[in-house]
């Protein structure tokens, strides 16, 4: 959310640096209604001075022993005044808020400008793209033939797009997800929570996916709960009405859950397989910041994303969004993209993204800098896959996969497989 003194003072600047990111929201209404707003807020402040004005001649005519009835008369009537105003400001100053709530974040300067996916700017690339002495399949055909995944029974469970991982399918994804824990944990400072998956209105305002997405989100109507699209949403609002100390930052978490989103099935492309669905499970980073050090906090959060993807050798690129393609509450993102041989191309795979203090202006998350007399300030957030772990399986499925149809175990998934090195053709573990 922005700080209400842009809306109020630099409305005109705001809309021409969110350009098309802006094109949904109604600016002459918003701006009809700041001015509204301040004239409103005018009158009431001149009623209260004459207000203020009037009960001090009132004591001191008391004091005089003078008579104080026809002032009376007048302050009651200024009293009624300013009532009779508090009811639309008070409507307004609400509209205005629901406004400034669909306003999406803006951009850093450092982000490329373009209108959409097409005009991002590539950053890097790693590794080396595998190549095949045979036609590599797609992991959803590796997968049945394997006996791994069962995307028909899980279809009948629920619908399309959703799956279904049995026996060595479900254990190489929880070796997945217990290896990303580990690398962040012990190896990248982050400390690992657990946090609800069902989540209330509120948390889902603070983070920007409401109110304007609320069509993509699956609700729970009968309590206004709300699966969570991402990990995001409840460890970034665990320090939602909260004022950290100084000390305190960086705060930076992981946290692996499932995650639920509806606009899945909007697309008209990856019908087939764990590319798309409406339920997958992801190993999440959030970073609560000092301003100072957003920028370069988000350069740390990327390359944590980065080694998962290092350490299971597999080739990747690192896309800077253009102002387009942003989402909602980020001011600047990278986006990893795996190569996926099934595919012949790169798929975003992980999203890092620094918010500024948009999303803690939303939660109301304060820090106390440090010294005497300093007023609070809001804490900078930041968030990104590290990784999500049905696209990393998917992945791992077509860069390790073997001319017979088995798939090598990338050997730093070897722990958690006891040891094997391979998912035979027979979907069973085999060690070399």
């Amino acid at each position: 959310m922005h700080d209400p003194r842009v809306l109020k003072d630099q409305l005109a600047a705001l809309q021409e640096q969110l350009g098309p990111r802006g094109n949904d929201i109604p600016w002459d209404h918003v701006q009809k209604l700041t001015e509204q707003r301040r004239e409103l807020i005018a009158q009431v402040e001149d009623l209260r001075h004459q207000l203020k004005l009037g009960s001090e001649d009132v004591a001191k005519r008391k004091r005089e022993k003078l008579p104080t009835d026809d002032v009376t008369i007048k302050l009651r009537d200024l009293g009624d005044r300013i009532h009779t105003l508090e009811e639309p400001l008070r409507e307004l100053e609400e509209e205005l808020h629901s406004q400034a709530l669909r306003i999406p974040n803006a951009p850093q300067s450092s982000v490329p400008q373009g209108s959409d996916a097409s005009q991002n700017v590539e950053v890097r690339r790693w590794g080396t793209l595998p190549s095949f002495d045979f036609t590599p399949r797609s992991h959803d055909e590796l997968g049945e033939a394997l006996g791994i995944f069962d995307f028909e029974r899980a279809s009948k469970l629920t619908g399309s797009r959703f799956s279904l991982s049995v026996g060595l399918g479900a254990k190489l994804e929880r070796a997945l997800a217990n290896f990303m824990l580990e690398l962040h944990t012990q190896e990248h400072g982050y400390t690992e929570v657990l946090p609800p998956f069902i989540v209330n209105r509120t948390a889902m305002t603070g983070t920007g996916q409401l109110p304007k997405f609320e069509e993509d989100a699956f609700h729970l109507a009968s309590e206004d709960y709300f699966l969570i699209p991402t990990a995001e949403v409840p460890v970034t609002n665990i320090y939602q009405n909260e004022i950290l100390a100084e000390a305190d930052l960086p705060i930076r978490y992981v946290a692996h859950t499932p995650c639920f989103r509806r606009e899945a099935g909007s697309y008209g492309q990856d019908t087939k397989g764990l590319i798309r669905v409406h339920q997958f499970n992801k190993v999440e980073l959030v970073h609560f910041t000092h301003p100072e050090q957003s920028h370069d906090a988000l350069e740390a959060l990327t390359m944590s994303a980065e080694k998962v993807l290092q350490a299971l050798n597999l080739p990747y690129r690192v896309m800077a969004l253009c102002t387009g393609d942003l989402g909602f509450s980020a001011a600047k993102t990278y986006d990893l993209e795996v190569w996926l041989p099934g595919q012949n191309a790169y798929r975003e795979i992980s999203s890092c993204s620094v918010c500024g203090d948009f999303q803690a202006r939303r939660m109301n998350a304060r820090y106390r800098p440090e010294g005497e007399k300093k007023k609070l300030e809001f804490v900078h957030t930041l968030n990104g896959s590290g990784l999500a772990v049905g696209r990393a399986l998917i992945a791992v499925m077509e860069t390790y996969q073997l001319e017979d149809g088995g798939v090598a175990v990338p050997a730093v998934l070897q722990p958690y497989m006891k040891g094997a090195t391979r998912i035979s053709a027979e979907g069973e573990l085999a060690h070399d």
